[in-house]
């Protein structure tokens, strides 16, 4: 197994570590009372990643409406996912985050002007089928938490897309440093209102899931500089077999054959399109707090 590869796999192991931290704090706080301490704790490990740049030059930006603009989507993305991740199962989570490829793709085409095969658009399709059979509107009660991940799906398209267009021309350290700011300044207003302070035992889930999600990112970057991005990006879909393990083993949560075939579709759709991909595949590093879009 190439190094990379390796790399990548504990990376998005403690990301869904991570994930699971936040799942386990329950509906007991605001999303964005989480989303601030998470954010403040997740800078420490991912602060190592901006070698050779200044934070002095944080706001010198050559587009920054669109920088502002990806910074207001990642952070509002990354309310519904935590939002989510509180109040439905964790595998449904993971399976209707993995419909984002289809914004991705579809903005690509009418935004960048990006050229996609028809084969794609099915292997879309497919996963969007295999999305229907795990959440299976109509037949059972859609949750707040599934509309809350869908709109982060959304969310994350427009972030992701923004990015794809932004990362080669502005500096590492303005994309991480302003949202920071962002999202510290927005979470820390908005949660005042519903504002309960953490025991000694939340303030350490925090730092952890702070501290996985960084550690996850700063893992991803140094695979990626390993190994090429079509070998690392079908390891993104490990995420759905440990979100079955960890909803099984620390949440009771056991999705039903029909959900389980539902999840194989997606999986399969979503690693077909990755390996049959022939256009370059633009690796971005993800990192906690970027959370639906890097």
């Amino acid at each position: 197994m190439p190094a990379g590869v390796f790399l990548a796999f504990l990376a998005y192991f403690a990301f869904s570590v991570s994930d699971a931290l936040i799942k386990a704090t329950g509906p007991v706080m605001s999303v964005f009372e989480i989303a601030f301490f998470t954010t403040s704790f997740s800078i420490l490990p991912a602060m190592v990643s901006k070698r050779g740049e200044r934070w002095r030059d944080l706001y010198k930006l050559r587009h920054p409406f669109l920088v502002h603009l990806r910074c207001a989507t990642a952070i509002s993305g990354t309310a519904c996912v935590m939002f989510a991740f509180t109040h439905i199962p964790f595998a449904e989570v993971y399976a209707i985050g993995f419909l984002a490829p289809i914004v991705v793709t579809a903005l690509g085409v009418f935004v960048l002007k990006e050229e996609v095969g028809l084969h794609r658009w099915l292997l879309l399709v497919a996963s969007f089928l295999g999305v229907l059979l795990v959440i299976r509107p109509g037949l059972r009660e859609v949750m707040p938490g599934h509309l809350a991940m869908l709109a982060s799906v959304f969310l994350s398209g427009v972030t992701t897309t923004v990015l794809r267009y932004v990362a080669p021309r502005e500096r590492r350290v303005s994309l991480i440093g302003i949202q920071v700011i962002y999202s510290a300044i927005l979470n820390g207003i908005i949660m005042l209102p519903f504002f309960v302070i953490p025991t000694l035992e939340q303030l350490a889930v925090f730092f952890g899931i702070g501290i996985m999600g960084g550690t996850g990112a700063l893992l991803l970057i140094a695979a990626a500089r390993r190994t090429p991005a079509n070998l690392l990006a079908p390891v993104h879909y490990s995420q759905l077999i440990w979100a079955i393990v960890f909803g099984a083993a620390f949440f009771g949560e056991y999705p039903d054959w029909v959900a389980i075939v539902g999840m194989l579709v997606v999986l399969a759709a979503g690693l077909a399109n990755v390996l049959t991909e022939r256009l370059k595949i633009v690796w971005k590093p993800r990192l906690f707090f970027f959370r639906t879009g890097l």
